[in-house]
Order: C-alpha cells, then structure tokens, then sequence
C-alpha cells in the first residue's frame, strides 16, 4: 500500500491488492486541494500581497471546498463563498498559517495502512472501505463522514492539537464507519416485521460508534483515548462512568418506540441525546457501544462480536450473555438489559 505524499493537491490512491476478478477492499485517496488553496492565498496575505481573484477561484473550485459546501447545505447550513473569504481572511486564521501548514505535513506523512488494518479487524470479512480522504480548513473545527453508501467521504478538521497518532485513531475510527456501512447496506423494510422493532433496531445502529471507538483503539484493553489529550480523555471517564444511568435511558428509549408512542421527529430528538454536546464527540452510543463490545469480545471473543455487526440487536443479547458469565465467576458483572426488551426485539438469550 502506498503512503500518504505530501504533495500539493495530489489525489493519492491507497489501494490493496485483490484477488483475480474480485473488487479491492480498500480503496483510499487523500485530497488535500482545499487545505492547498486555503494556504496559498495565506502565503499571499503573508507576503503583504492582496490575494488574486484567481487564487479564489482556484479555491472555490476545489473538490474538497465544493464537497464541504454540498455537505453543509445538505445540514441546512449557511455557506456561502462570500462568508468562506472572509473567515481565510481572518487574522486568526493568518497567525496559524504556520501551524496549519506544518499539521498538513505531518498528517499526509502518516501511513494509513494500520488505520485501515485497526478498522477491518472488527469488520465482517466481505466489507469494502472505499473513501476520499479530505483534511479541510474550515470555520467548524468539526470532523465526519458523508455519503458513505454513494461516494463516501471523511472531512477532517485539519488542527494542529491533534498529533499524529491522534489523527491515525481518528482515520481509523471514520473508517470503521465506511467499512461498516459498506458490510451492512440499508435493506428494504421488511412487512413481516412490527414498525416498532424495526425503529428500535434502526436506533442501534448507532452503537456503531462504540464498535468504531474500539476498533481505532485496537483491543478492548487499549484505552479508548490512550492517543487523547487530557480534556478529551476526562470527558471519556466522566461519561463512562454513567453507563449504568444511559444504559437505563436507552432502554426506555427502545421501549418507547417498540410501544410507537414516538413520532419520527421525537424519537430523532430523543435519540440524538445520546450524543454528548460537547465539543468531544461522546455519549452514550459511545460508552455504552464500547461498553458491549469491549465485554462481549473479552468473554466471548472477537470473532462472536464481528458476527452482530450488521445486526446490533443482536449486540444486546450478545452482551447479555458475556456479563452472566462474569456474574457466575462471583464476579461484579456490568449492567444488563432487561429480558423482556431482548424478547420484543427478538434476540432473547437461548
């Protein structure tokens, strides 16, 4: 596999061999011509030279600008060219140049081949990660994936807190999410079963976030923030520590929406509470997700947790059945969920 070059607006492929007549499992490009331009015009504002309009316009055409303005509007967001100039005009944004420029450097530099490896390892055998790769400079310090069934994509911030490793467990993360929704597409409804269950089962999906939190960290004995500064990792232990709260939450949550006493726009309310509003992306799809996982691949192994990917109900009963083995050891065993939810969802232990 290739490395990352840290050359100017060069779409890099990071592609693995495949078998004859078989699509590559990986299949990874770097665009970084927004960061790029971005620096180039602040180059120019370095030098005391008043920008050309070309320099905007090589901007404003960039794959990585044009994709971040169609996912902002997607979001219902103001972003329009005229408020992206003013924000690479900034003077805050001309005193970090440097930074910002160096950061580029060293992310380009770094070798996703383990990201990509950490990510299929708590992937189905049959997933594909197929992605363009975008470090950005943008006024939202956020980082996400978008289109991942159509042409999948991972913006990343680009900030020069994060350091290297940091950013290597944060591609990893996002590239769990793209292998993960590669392995396990949206099927048609099926009629056969209760609306209910189907929304309950849909809002598991979001447990994916813990899944992907201990795959980027590479074993459930790894801590999940082990490449964190200490303000994120505080956030980590502070939530982590309600998951006997959240995990109760959650399953009113899934209760409430077997009964359908939940319209789409109040289960989607509800459900995003399960995402911290911190500036670290948290909550309890998180700790409670890596909570299972964790626990499920310890007692049961890696192999059964990979197994319920595509089926996160499933994760429940898994989990279920790893803490009874701590409890029969005498040991203290984590919290559970009650049996009459793994009935309803049809995933009661056996």
């Amino acid at each position: 596999m290739q490395r990352w070059a840290a050359l100017a607006g060069l779409l890099i492929p990071l592609v693995a061999s495949p078998a004859a007549g078989q699509q590559p499992a990986l299949d990874v490009r770097v665009v970084t011509d927004e960061a790029d331009a971005v620096l180039a015009i602040l180059d120019q504002r370095v030098a005391r030279r008043e920008p050309a309009a070309a320099a905007w316009q090589r901007l404003f055409a960039t794959e990585g600008y044009r994709r971040l303005q169609q996912r902002e509007t997607a979001m219902r967001r103001a972003f329009t060219d005229s408020a992206f100039r003013e924000f690479v005009r900034s003077p805050d944004l001309l005193a970090r140049a440097p930074a910002l420029r160096a950061t580029l450097a060293r992310w380009v530099a770094t070798d996703p081949a383990a990201a990509a490896r950490a990510a299929f390892a708590y992937l189905p055998a049959h997933a594909r990660i197929r992605a363009s790769v975008y470090p950005v400079i943008k006024p939202r310090t956020n980082s996400f994936v978008f289109e991942p069934q159509t042409n999948p994509a991972i913006f990343l911030y680009l900030d020069p807190a994060v350091t290297a490793p940091k950013f290597a467990n944060t591609l990893a993360h996002e590239l769990h999410h793209l292998g993960y929704a590669n392995a396990c597409p949206d099927a048609p409804p099926d009629s056969t079963v209760p609306p209910g269950v189907r929304d309950a089962r849909d809002w598991m999906g979001g447990f994916a976030e813990g899944r992907a939190m201990l795959a980027a960290a590479g074993g459930p004995d790894v801590h999940p923030h082990a490449t964190s500064d200490s303000a994120e990792r505080a956030v980590w232990e502070r939530d982590v520590a309600l998951v006997p709260r959240d995990l109760a939450r959650l399953e009113a949550f899934y209760v409430d929406l077997l009964d359908g006493r939940l319209s789409e726009e109040a289960a989607r309310d509800r459900g995003f509470t399960f995402v911290s509003t911190d500036s670290v992306p948290q909550g309890a799809f998180y700790t409670v997700g890596w909570t299972m996982a964790a626990v499920v691949e310890r007692e049961l192994g890696r192999e059964r947790l990979v197994a319920s990917t595509c089926t996160p109900a499933a994760l429940l009963a898994d989990y279920n059945r790893a803490a009874a083995r701590i409890a029969a050891r005498g040991e203290s065993p984590p919290p559970r969920w009650s049996e009459g939810l793994l009935v309803r969802l049809g995933t009661e232990m056996r």
